[in-house]
């Protein structure tokens, strides 16, 4: 069998949409090797083809077959809803490195297919380091965030916020909306159809390659390893 990666078929796409109608063990144990073939095995390959792209290009990502992509099963454990199944498929491209969790992202989900990447839930300290990034250094965090190349791409940073200013910060503070941020991260979306191109694994590539500023930036950041749960579950 071939490792290359082709394109997700349609049927792909198909199978997710059945799965959010029938969310229960009884439907998909008897598709489980349909589930394999249209998606699992295909976003290995994409990964593998990802990871070429990344050091084509001398990105600093990794993008893994084995440990890049989500699984399938939801951690239900602590959760009202008992849907078994995530009725989406991803995978996470960490910073080569100890970037504390920053990284690309690649979601597929009908009609909810996009690329991105940041710094999502990071630990306290490097939210500070992010804070005081923003009022110590603001050329350089401007440089990023405003990037003709990111910008075009991303269009601007996003994630949850604070209601008000952090502690220790001037609520008149220019780029307050920079430091309510408790996510630094970013996204655009794409077509059902790019996700059956053979070429997505450059499309995917190409677009984190505009958001390298920004990643550089985030990835220096000082502080721990970040608990970032969409770059690992």
């Amino acid at each position: 069998m071939t490792t290359v990666f082709q394109g997700f078929r349609p049927e792909a796409l198909d199978f997710l949409v059945e799965l959010a109608l029938n969310n229960d063990r009884s439907w998909f144990g008897p598709r489980k090797a349909a589930y394999e073939a249209l998606l699992k095995r295909p976003l290995e390959q994409l990964c593998t083809a990802v990871n070429l792209e990344f050091l084509a290009r001398g990105l600093p990502l990794a993008a893994d077959p084995a440990r890049s992509p989500f699984r399938i099963y939801r951690d239900v454990r602590f959760s009202k809803d008992k849907a078994p199944y995530k009725t989406n498929v991803g995978a996470s491209f960490p910073w080569a490195g100890n970037g504390g969790g920053v990284g690309g992202y690649f979601h597929l989900e009908p009609g909810g297919v996009f690329v991105g990447g940041g710094m999502w839930h990071p630990a306290p300290e490097r939210l500070a380091a992010w804070r005081n990034a923003v009022t110590g250094d603001r050329v350089r965090v401007h440089a990023a965030v405003e990037n003709p190349a990111f910008v075009s791409a991303f269009g601007t940073v996003d994630g949850d916020r604070l209601k008000r200013a952090p502690k220790g910060f001037a609520p008149d503070d220019p780029d307050i909306e920079l430091l309510k941020l408790k996510d630094v991260v970013f996204g655009r979306p794409l077509a059902d159809e790019d996700v059956l191109a053979p070429d997505l694994p450059a499309t995917i590539a190409a677009a984190l390659a505009d958001a390298m500023p920004l990643l550089r930036l985030l990835a220096g950041l000082p502080g721990h390893e970040t608990d970032a749960r969409w770059l690992r579950d």
